[in-house]
């Protein structure tokens, strides 16, 4: 199971850095909220990097899809928010989506379909509460987890050949 994860998950990847629509997609559906969101809270909802948000935020809002305006609430930050533009575009980056993953299911039988989306939904539910828990756990969000922590070294960051000696 693992392995065809993984294999999916990496033709996914794939898709992603070869076609530019399929990364901005997911940006685009993260911004269904009229008010707009933080592009904080799109971070964590995709499970990425804030830097990785940022920059599909600039090319989209160069390409007219979408709208960044001063949070009022935190001037510090900004909402991004959909345009008319970037909903249309949003709507046909989905159609073409579908498309393809009917093409993939073509032979399959509607039964099984409609089973592999509910499995989906589920692992994709585990998914994100296991993520929240590990956030929970260690403070910091999944896609950050092999960077430094913000705290002081202690002995689990001291030189690997002196843990657990002694002398």
């Amino acid at each position: 199971m693992v392995v065809a994860l993984f294999t999916v998950n990496a033709g996914l990847d794939r898709a992603r850095r070869e076609r530019p629509g399929a990364g901005r997609l997911s940006v685009l559906q993260a911004l269904t909220s009229p008010e707009g969101r933080r592009p904080s809270d799109i971070a964590h909802t995709l499970q990425v990097s804030p830097s990785l948000v940022t920059r599909h935020v600039q090319e989209l809002e160069g390409d007219g899809l979408v709208a960044v305006t001063r949070d009022p609430a935190d001037h510090r930050s900004c909402l991004v928010s959909l345009t008319a533009r970037g909903y249309a575009e949003m709507r046909r980056l989905q159609e073409v989506g579908v498309a393809r993953f009917a093409s993939f299911v073509a032979g399959w039988d509607s039964s099984d379909v409609t089973h592999l989306t509910r499995l989906l939904e589920r692992l994709e539910f585990d998914k994100h509460a296991a993520a929240e828990h590990e956030r929970r756990r260690t403070g910091r969000p999944r896609w950050a987890q092999g960077s430094a922590p913000d705290r002081e070294r202690g002995p689990a960051d001291a030189d690997p050949g002196k843990v657990g000696k002694s002398g």
